[in-house]
């Protein structure tokens, strides 16, 4: 049996927040580092915009869903305030914001992915 599309789905945005933690992590390590410029990493919109979704026949007269991988692109991010004098690029505060809306992205993701299974179990029980 194939995988729920859904748990594909969350499992691709899993991905991608824990490049993104990853990213948030370095930029907040090199904050004092000279001319370091902070990155992000693209929106997860755009990955899955370029994510294709295809119909494949498994068995005759059976379809199935399937989504092919794309790699997340890390990108230097635009300065949001004035760069300063070392020409480093991080501001503390915006790191922590975008590592608490990362966090919260992981508990949502956790929580739709947890009631789903749910559903299946309860739905394989009858």
């Amino acid at each position: 049996m194939d995988p729920v599309n859904l748990f594909d789905l969350a499992a691709q945005q899993a991905r991608w927040l824990s490049v993104r933690q990853t990213t948030i992590a370095g930029n907040v390590a090199n904050a004092n580092t000279p001319g370091y410029r902070a990155n992000d990493v693209e929106p997860f919109e755009q990955v899955l915009d370029r994510t294709r979704v295809a119909m494949t026949a498994t068995q005759a007269g059976h379809l199935g869903g399937g989504a092919t991988d794309a790699n997340y692109a890390v990108r230097q991010q635009e300065p949001e305030t004035a760069v300063l004098p070392s020409e480093n690029t991080v501001a503390l505060e915006s790191e922590l914001i975008k590592a608490g809306e990362v966090r919260r992205s992981f508990e949502l993701n956790t929580a739709i992915v947890k009631a789903f299974h749910r559903m299946v179990m309860l739905s394989s029980k009858a």
